[in-house]
């Protein structure tokens, strides 16, 4: 059994936290998880060890930045990736480029 790289994914608008979510578990080799709130994040954090940390529109930048340091302390190795739009190949482009993996679909 292949082990997935866990990603969890905050945004604060749902549909589009929905939509990120899907096309992020379309790659079998990644399991994608989403969180409306900088709390939510925390308390998932403290339950899984994600290896990607995505973070999506709505927060403040301060909110970002505070968030960003909580979780890395929670999971120091965590790739932290803002990504705020751009299409999905853009986005399957910044997870590869963080991971250091090949930027092709498994």
């Amino acid at each position: 059994m292949e082990i997935k790289t866990e990603i969890l994914v905050v945004c604060t608008n749902d549909r589009i936290l929905q939509t990120v979510i899907r096309l992020l578990n379309t790659n079998a080799s990644w399991k994608a998880t989403g969180a409306l709130t900088p709390e939510e994040v925390l308390r998932k954090c403290r339950e899984t060890a994600y290896q990607v940390f995505l973070i999506g529109a709505g927060l403040t930048d301060t909110e970002e930045a505070g968030l960003s340091a909580a979780v890395k302390q929670i999971h120091p190795a965590i790739h932290v990736i803002p990504h705020y739009g751009g299409g999905s190949g853009l986005l399957f482009a910044e997870i590869y480029l963080a991971l250091g993996t090949k930027n092709q679909a498994q």
